[in-house]
């Protein structure tokens, strides 16, 4: 694997690796990611938590509200408060990892862009990645055979 997947806080505080690629990798337009994040939209890799390494600091969980009503809890540095992975619905056993704390986010391009109804019309899709304006049909539909094998592992 890569030694490129680990990355970290803003200010250093907390270390964390990946033990595995991920699942898969959504960048999401939707308007709580634009709200939560300050920005477009977020780039998410979606990875068993088991496939988290914390080397380094001490994460802190808090609850945002959501325009599903699902619960969106996002793990932030204790430090200085980057959100670093978040567990969409309470999962429990898969996680989101913010790609944009990744030493070298370039190694996670999206497989996806979803929530496309919400783009901001400034930003431009790459022609050759799959977008939807909501979300996908189906994992079974969409995800590769080896990521539908590790999700299933999990119990979905």
């Amino acid at each position: 694997m890569n030694t490129s997947l680990s990355g970290g806080c803003g200010c250093g505080a907390l270390r964390y690796r990946l033990k595995a690629r991920p699942m898969i990798v959504h960048c999401c337009h939707c308007k709580d990611c634009q709200r939560q994040t300050g920005t477009a939209f977020v780039i998410n890799a979606i990875i068993e938590r088991d496939n988290i390494a914390l080397d380094q600091g001490t994460v802190a969980a808090y609850t945002m509200p959501t325009d599903s009503g699902r619960p969106h809890d996002l793990y932030r540095c204790e430090d200085c408060g980057t959100t670093v992975w978040s567990d969409y619905g309470r999962r429990k056993t898969m996680l989101f990892v913010r790609v944009g704390t990744l030493d070298e986010p370039s190694q996670l391009p999206p497989d996806v862009h979803i929530f496309t109804r919400s783009k901001l019309e400034w930003v431009g899709l790459p022609k050759d990645i799959p977008a939807f304006d909501i979300f996908y049909p189906s994992v079974e539909e969409f995800w590769p055979a080896k990521a539908k094998a590790r999700r299933k592992a999990l119990g979905f």
